[in-house]
């Protein structure tokens, strides 16, 4: 069985995660996912690994703040999470002093959601279902390359 891309590009100790933090010019951008659907994750990891970066996923917030050592160049993150939310882990990186560039995705958009995601600095906010190239212009805004 061949590893996925998260099981080798996802740093595990604090030292990787500090020889991960400034990459190499040639390296390609590390992008954290945090979405509580699988499949969504899966097809997101593809895509991104596609786009050519590496990737990481997180089924929840808590996944996310339990193991991840590594400051990524670019957070996709889902609005709306069991437990905490996404925007709320924003406001807790934010707090934290960890500025991670964010596009936030979400199934249940309203007006007071998409106000707070954009009062954050949200790079971007897209609707579910997304085409894949919204979100690699979005990925690619937050990491300054659009």
């Amino acid at each position: 069985m061949t590893p996925s891309v998260a099981q080798v590009d996802c740093p595990r100790t604090r030292q990787e995660s500090e020889d991960r933090s400034t990459p190499a010019a040639s390296a390609p951008p590390l992008v954290y996912v945090i979405d509580d659907d699988a499949s969504l994750l899966r097809a997101l990891r593809r895509l991104l690994a596609a786009g050519g970066f590496r990737v990481c996923t997180f089924a929840s917030a808590e996944e996310f703040l339990e193991s991840a050592a590594a400051t990524p160049a670019c957070l996709v993150l889902d609005v709306h999470l069991g437990g905490l939310s996404g925007l709320d882990l924003h406001e807790q990186l934010l707090t934290a002093g960890r500025r991670i560039p964010v596009v936030f995705i979400t199934a249940h958009d309203d007006a007071v959601t998409r106000e707070r995601a954009q009062r954050a600095g949200a790079i971007d906010y897209l609707r579910k279902p997304f085409n894949d190239e919204s979100l690699i212009a979005g990925i690619k805004r937050a990491l300054g390359e659009a």
